[in-house]
């Protein structure tokens, strides 16, 4: 596996490209912004596009799948039925997939958003806002924040420390590193919110 980062400056986003070099398929997580360079990972080394993974519907996190749609022809996968009236695949929680010939696992984490999922692609977790290094996705209400942290905490806490987080938002960590060390994961994090936290995403 191969994971190349590409960084949208609309709405300072990650997406990746995630390449599996023994069958030459590729997919694309969160595509915010479709640059020549995402294109050229997957032409120069002949890669076909199997799909294309949305973490949640947020803007600057799937902008660019209109783009991609119109030079590839990827399965969409999403919480969601349909994004810019493009027809996807409906996933749900704990549903277990093979695309690109990786094991994909859709986690279910409403909170950031209703239709957040986190993806588990051969035991790296692409997060999208669910999670960053540091802090959890914002949400709208120490309410919604008790239930994202609840989420994450049942969902993810049987993997392994060195399990790899790529987020949609700033720098990669591993998932030890997050338990010991994330804000929005400690206990009473969300009952000490007072007033609308004002992160950038």
């Amino acid at each position: 596996m191969k994971i190349y980062h590409h960084y949208s400056i609309y709405g300072f986003s990650n997406g990746y490209a995630v390449c599996n070099e023994d069958s030459m398929e590729a997919l694309v997580v969160d595509p915010g912004e479709v640059t020549t360079t995402m294109i050229d990972q997957i032409e120069s080394k002949a890669y076909t596009l199997r799909a294309v993974l949305i973490t949640h519907s947020h803007i600057h996190h799937c902008r660019g799948l209109k783009t991609l749609m119109r030079i590839y022809d990827p399965e969409v996968y999403a919480s969601n039925a349909k994004l810019f009236n493009l027809a996807c695949k409906k996933v749900h929680d704990q549903q277990v997939f093979q695309e690109a010939s990786f094991t994909i696992k859709a986690i279910a984490v409403p909170g950031h958003s209703q239709d957040s999922i986190v993806y588990d692609i051969d035991g790296c977790l692409f997060t999208g806002d669910a999670f960053h290094a540091g802090i959890i996705g914002k949400t709208t209400s120490a309410f919604n924040a008790k239930a994202l942290f609840e989420r994450l905490k049942n969902k993810l806490e049987f993997y392994p420390d060195d399990s790899l987080v790529f987020p949609g938002h700033g720098p990669p960590s591993t998932l030890g590193t997050e338990k010991k060390f994330n804000l929005g994961l400690k206990e009473g994090f969300a009952e000490s919110l007072t007033v609308n936290y004002d992160f950038f995403v």
